[in-house]
């Protein structure tokens, strides 16, 4: 292939990601504008019961629902950086991967948060961004190629203070889904590991 066309197959693979990342996070960004500024009731947003309840049947919906539902803006703010930095790494590698990541994180996050949530409602794309973290985290112990373990370094300067999170430090934030979505990434780790 010559130097234009492989310029070209990079800067097809970089709007894909634009449009993937892009995609979903205006998605949360405009639930949380329907949220805030059409479907609001006072000061208690609806929308927001979509998320999470516990070992409540109506709460598994939830497990759908949940990442693209955030408290406030800047719940969402604060979700939004490292969804899509962390997003984008996994993308750097394969389109697939990321979708695959995605779907075990939010899977694992959801299920296990209904399993072993505290009570109350658990939304945010946290889960979600925990189990990126997780992936990226481990994904170079798994395959064991210099490029794998560079990004999993890069990745721990970066963001391994994250880890943390997985722990209940804090009141009112759901450190269940962190953990099961921290799990969810390394389980993603382990399955889509391609050994050199």
């Amino acid at each position: 292939m010559n130097s234009r066309g492989q310029e070209r197959t990079i800067a097809q693979e970089f709007r894909t990601h634009v449009w993937i990342l892009g995609g979903l996070v205006a998605l949360m960004w405009a639930v949380e504008f329907l949220d805030v500024f059409v479907f609001r009731l006072g000061l208690r947003s609806t929308l927001d019961i979509y998320g999470i309840i516990p070992r409540n049947p109506i709460g598994l919906r939830g497990i759908l629902f949940a990442p693209f539902l955030h408290g406030n803006f800047f719940h969402l703010i604060s979700n939004t950086l490292p969804f899509v930095t962390l997003g984008w790494l996994i993308l750097l590698r394969e389109t697939r991967d990321f979708i695959w990541v995605s779907i075990i994180a939010a899977l694992t996050s959801g299920v296990g948060t209904w399993l072993i949530g505290s009570p109350g409602v658990h939304i945010g794309a946290s889960g979600v961004i925990f189990g990126y973290l997780g992936y990226l985290l481990l994904r170079g112990y798994f395959e064991r190629s210099g490029l794998s373990i560079a990004i999993s370094l890069f990745v721990f300067a970066l963001y391994g203070s994250l880890v943390w999170g997985v722990l209940p430090t804090r009141i009112g934030i759901s450190w269940e889904g962190h953990l099961c979505g921290f799990i969810g990434g390394v389980l993603a780790a382990r399955l889509l590991a391609k050994r050199s």
